[in-house]
């Protein structure tokens, strides 16, 4: 079965993806899915949904098996369902409804309330003087509404008197606005019931509670028992989960029984999760659901289904068998639904391979074709392409290419080439590809124009309200400089290359006369001209997006520079060559999260300022006072394994070779199959058109069987003349 793992990557230990699930989830949960026998592919869904929509549409799964939180709002949770089911997708756990529900505390509370189940009581707050101190047992807890993974609940959520109740909503809606839930605190001990509906029991899937087991040495101190923030982050190592639970039977009974009617009555679906409380005197009390519960190593879901004798593979296995009857998905494929367009597709490969390889001679600098791909790069991006099960046609971007695209039967074009020459050379390719109307990856040739001019790029960035350096262009070095530079260094560089061609040590100029020495190199090395622009001291960055019209950012990636005498380090050509003791990579930068937020927007505007489209990396410069500089946009980046910017980036990021190319092609192939509906809709037409003519020339054929009409007369046949001819008329009786 083609199956697909939907899921949002823990990239921080931030509250704000406490819900997100680690690599070494993905990992296990993806093993055990190649174990059992299945195609897989895996789908980091952050970002926007036109992209996963788009690699979806592209892999055409037989089946989603969805663990993504979503990342905002009340309904996260319910989104990716919804759109799964918009798309016509099958996919694993709960539908948007029952996720909706169970992520609202309060709107769960009143629904299990109906079906007799034993809350705690509780009062929903939106704002402060919504608090009923009349209605309040006490001591009660304090918890946001709309979160999971217990954010928000710290032994300072226990309220015991009215006054510390108001001051702790008071800091509880000022962080979670959408509303916190005041509750009864029970004293007692934490107990949860897992579910898994493909488990064959007497319990309906339900299966054994479970319960933590904490180290006493990480409690110490502590005056409430709960299972708070901090146990299920910072001290997860000193929780174990032991199943079953050291409960009484009677209780454990009772507890299965009342998990088989919430379960049902709030519709979960395949697998689920329930926390109750219970109580010093043994009674237990539902606190919430999860329809959407953590399968991380070590979950209480793998101990209680151990207990029938279902391990991981086997829990993740019946998962998915559960949704595949639901679907009636047999042998892999989706009983009386249409089956999807998939692979493979002839994908040509436009690329200019490097013969000459870059290299530093003293101060002489080979870099002739330093833009160009190495034999080895090629080599990963074709192989990456194939491993989708597309068939690769070889396409070097060479005088003959016009005439080889013209003759090629191709699908789509997966476009690395740089072109030929001149400034516009990034986007030759692609507008031969467009004259042709074959679908490509990355930006079109107005992009690709417009950002290898730096200059050009700079004056677009501007004016979208993103910051740029002071510059000017030079055409000899002898024109004026500007007086925008205040002061010294400034830096110089050619203005439409790419890969820091021209970027050296010396690109950085302390005096005028240093300026116009090396503005005179570039212009007579590169024929064009020299682009001088203020050097930000400060912190480099570059980002990666992925995506069209609302791009992916990836988390940003820090080029920190290691020699600290160099006081204006530059990210330069030297350094591409030999970087490994003089700059070090962070992927992901380490930032704070309203500088991470600042240069996150930069970029994306920067993105969408430009026109970009599927892939592109952005670099910027940070100053002193955390002002964010855009330096120069590479719609075109490299994609060398373990080595370029941008595969670094997305290695940072928890994204692998073979994915970032699926991500980059992904785009070009919803385009490709609009395409194809496109022509379908006019063969169609065409087709009505036809038919349509031949029913009119069939009924004039009947009609001259049927009769004839002959009408004569002189000159026009005009009456006015006064002269009318003969008139005969034959028609058949009827």
């Amino acid at each position: 079965m083609r199956i697909a793992l939907t899921y949002n990557l823990r990239l921080s230990d931030s509250e704000d993806e406490a819900e997100f699930d680690t690599q070494e989830t993905v990992n296990t949960l993806a093993s055990a899915m190649e174990r059992l026998g299945h195609r897989l592919e895996r789908f980091e869904v952050s970002g926007p949904a036109s992209r996963t929509v788009a690699r979806l549409e592209a892999y055409s799964p037989d089946l989603i098996f969805n663990i993504a939180e979503g990342r905002r709002g009340r309904f996260r949770e319910a989104f990716y369902p919804a759109l799964f089911e918009e798309l016509g997708f099958a996919y694993t756990g709960s539908d948007a409804y029952a996720l909706a529900v169970t992520l609202d505390k309060q709107l769960t509370k009143l629904v299990l309330s109906k079906h007799g189940i034993r809350t705690p009581g509780w009062q929903f707050v939106e704002k402060l003087n919504e608090l009923k101190a009349e209605d309040l047992r006490f001591p009660v807890i304090i918890k946001p509404n709309f979160e999971g993974s217990s954010k928000g609940i710290t032994q300072d959520s226990v309220a015991e008197t009215l006054e510390q109740a108001r001051e702790k909503v008071s800091q509880a809606l000022a962080r979670y606005p959408a509303g916190v839930l005041v509750e009864e605190f029970i004293s007692g001990t934490d107990v949860t019931v897992p579910y898994l509906a493909a488990v064959q029991n007497d319990h309906d899937g339900v299966l054994s509670p479970t319960e933590y087991d904490i180290d006493p040495a990480a409690i110490a101190g502590r005056k409430y028992a709960i299972y708070d923030y901090e146990l299920k982050t910072r001290k997860e190592n000193a929780v174990k989960v032991r199943a079953p639970a050291k409960i009484p039977p009677k209780v454990a009974e009772e507890m299965r029984t009342m998990s088989t009617k919430i379960f049902q009555a709030l519709d979960c679906r395949d697998l689920g999760r329930i926390d109750f409380r219970l109580s010093d005197a043994g009674v237990p009390y539902f606190l919430e659901i999860n329809a959407l519960p953590s399968l991380e190593p070590g979950a209480g879901i793998y101990a209680a289904a151990a207990l029938e004798g279902v391990h991981l593979d086997g829990v993740v296995n019946a998962i998915i068998q559960s949704a595949a009857r639901r679907y009636k998905i047999k042998d892999g494929k989706r009983q009386g639904k249409p089956a999807r367009k998939t692979g493979p597709l002839r994908v040509g490969f436009t690329y200019n391979v490097k013969r000459v390889k870059p290299a530093l001679d003293g101060q002489a600098v080979e870099d002739s074709e330093a833009e160009y791909d190495s034999p080895t790069t090629l080599q990963a991006i074709r192989e990456a392409i194939a491993s989708w099960g597309h068939e690769v046609v070889d396409l070097e971007a060479t005088a003959e290419l016009p005439s080889v695209l013209a003759s090629t039967p191709l699908d789509i074009v997966f476009n690395i080439a740089e072109g030929f020459k001149g400034r516009n050379r990034e986007s030759q390719v692609p507008a031969m590809l467009e004259l042709l109307d074959i679908p490509y990856t990355g930006s079109d040739p107005a992009t690709l124009s417009i950002a290898l001019d730096k200059a050009l790029a700079k004056k677009i960035v501007r004016q979208a309200g993103i910051h740029t350096p002071n510059f000017q262009l030079m055409h000899t070095g002898k024109e004026r400089l500007n007086k925008d530079f205040t002061s010294f260094p400034l830096m110089v560089k050619p203005v439409a290359e790419g890969s820091s061609k021209g970027v050296v040590s010396k690109s950085v100029c302390h005096s005028e006369t240093e300026l116009r020495e090396v503005v005179k190199e570039i212009v007579t090395k590169y024929q064009q001209p020299a682009l001088i622009e203020e050097y930000i001291g400060g912190r480099e960055f570059t980002v990666g997006l992925l995506g069209e019209r609302r791009p992916r950012v990836l988390p940003p990636m820090e080029i920190v520079f290691l020699d600290k005498a160099d006081k204006t380090p530059i990210y330069s050509f030297e350094h591409k060559l030999d970087w490994t003791d003089r700059i070090r990579y962070d992927a992901p930068a380490k930032l704070e999260p309203a500088l991470l937020e600042k240069l996150r927007a930069a970029a994306r505007g920067s993105f969408m300022a430009l026109g970009c489209r599927d892939v592109a990396r952005i670099d910027f410069r940070m100053d002193d006072k955390g002002r964010i500089y855009f330096i120069e946009c590479n719609p075109l980046p490299g994609l060398t394994p373990g080595w370029s910017d941008l595969v670094l980036i997305a290695q940072g990021a928890g994204m692998d070779y073979r994915g970032l190319i699926g991500e980059i092609m992904a785009p070009a192939i919803r385009r490709y199959k609009e395409r194809e509906a496109r022509r379908a809709a006019d063969e169609s037409a065409l087709m009505k058109l036809a038919m349509e003519k031949a029913s009119h020339e069939k009924a004039a054929m009947a009609d001259e069987k049927a009769g004839t009409v002959s009408v004569t007369g002189s000159g026009s046949g005009s009456s006015s003349s006064g002269g009318e001819g003969p008139v005969r008329m034959d028609m058949k009786a009827h």
